[in-house]
């Protein structure tokens, strides 16, 4: 594809989004409970798989069109700055959808149109109580059948949409108790078998958005297989560049378009106050997003950015966290205590915000990447580095 073909089509979704505004109008709404904005998002989704604007990147074995990602990514960032929220989807998709893609491509040409398509949501199930950041002390475990299926047994907990998920992306345990990473198999599991109980967990904002999942001898099929049997670690780290590629770039997107609405709102504020405020913002937002660029452009040349992520990953949470900052700073105290839908929607997101120094590896997790595998730096001791 063309440099001239990529303008010709992102200019034809803005065509496209412009004659649809009445009909997404409702879409552009901030909906509180959990529930409806779901619902907003299967529809997003389906309007976007119907008009072929979320297609762009995949393969064409999945219902794709091919070209780059980063077509999707531009798509995403207009979506945004158009007054839409992605669909929430996409922030799972866009993580567990490409290594599904290179792993078992055979899996994701039967499953992955459901799930673009917003018929399916889908979550991740790596977190484990004791097993946060430490993906290699898994204890939840699949143990192989006669039958070649397996029988998987454990808990997950802080799972994204956990509790209203279609199919959740496991790692589990099919090596010793003392296999480490090596002993680690990623598989595909429907959530609504016997021996499943889901358990909501409200965040700080009250939306029970996460969740703690049990299982108890659920079958799965070897075919559900995302990789080889004890190849799970390989299958995740390659999942983490997405977590750091598209999804980042989501996020810089929704975030870019938070600031963009502060500007629209705040009003009588001092001016060397939101000068400095919105400059801070603004310079974050700035570092993250040429950095997420250069990230994604190395992803899509195949190249395997690896421990450098952590970089990104530092890069996100500290844009989130300074623009979020900024609408308390910036804009009218009912944010703080307001009944209306948008004050709900900018304290929700303020909370969210905070955990984006968590989820997804922890900050001092980054930080201790970066000085080993980046810097070299000696390793730490008691006593520190």
């Amino acid at each position: 594809m063309t440099v001239t073909d990529e303008s010709r089509t992102l200019h034809d979704f803005e065509e496209a989004l412009h004659e649809s505004s009445d009909e997404l109008a409702h879409l552009r709404m901030p909906a509180h409970a959990l529930g409806q904005q779901l619902s907003n998002s299967a529809e997003l989704m389906d309007w976007l798989y119907r008009g072929g604007w979320t297609r762009w990147g995949w393969p064409e074995t999945i219902g794709g069109f091919g070209g780059p990602a980063t077509i999707r990514c531009q798509i995403y960032e207009k979506l945004a700055l158009s007054g839409y929220r992605i669909p929430d989807h996409l922030f799972v998709l866009e993580v567990v959808g490409p290594a599904v893609v290179s792993h078992a491509p055979s899996l994701a040409a039967e499953m992955m149109p459901k799930a673009l398509s917003g018929v399916e949501l889908w979550c991740q199930g790596f977190s484990e109580p004791e097993a946060g950041s430490d993906l290699a002390s898994l204890r939840t475990r699949a143990v192989a059948r006669d039958d070649g299926s397996f029988s998987v047994s454990g808990q997950k907990i802080w799972t994204s949409y956990g509790a209203r998920a279609d199919r959740i992306v496991l790692l589990a345990r099919t090596g010793s108790a003392d296999s480490r990473h090596r002993g680690l198999s990623m598989m595909l599991v429907d959530l609504d078998q016997d021996g499943i109980e889901r358990r909501p967990i409200a965040l700080a904002s009250g939306r029970e958005e996460l969740s703690e999942i049990f299982f108890t001898d659920v079958r799965v099929d070897s075919s559900r297989l995302i990789g080889d049997i004890d190849g799970g670690w390989k299958v995740a780290m390659d999942l983490l560049q997405y977590e750091r590629g598209v999804y980042a770039w989501m996020r810089m997107a929704s975030t870019t378009a938070h600031l963009a609405q502060i500007l629209r709102q705040m009003s009588d504020k001092p001016d060397a106050l939101a000068a400095d405020v919105v400059g801070r913002a603004y310079l974050a937002l700035a570092g993250l997003r040429a950095r997420t660029a250069s990230t994604l452009r190395r992803l899509s040349a195949d190249e395997v950015v690896g421990a450098q992520t952590s970089v990104d990953k530092l890069l996100l949470s500290t844009a989130e966290q300074k623009v979020l900052d900024a609408s308390l700073t910036l804009l009218d105290a009912e944010l703080l205590i307001g009944d209306r839908a948008v004050d709900a929607g900018w304290r929700d997101e303020w909370w969210y915000s905070r955990a984006a120094s968590v989820y997804g590896g922890a900050r001092e997790i980054q930080h201790s990447i970066i000085a080993d595998r980046i810097l070299g730096l000696p390793k730490e001791s008691s006593r520190g580095r």
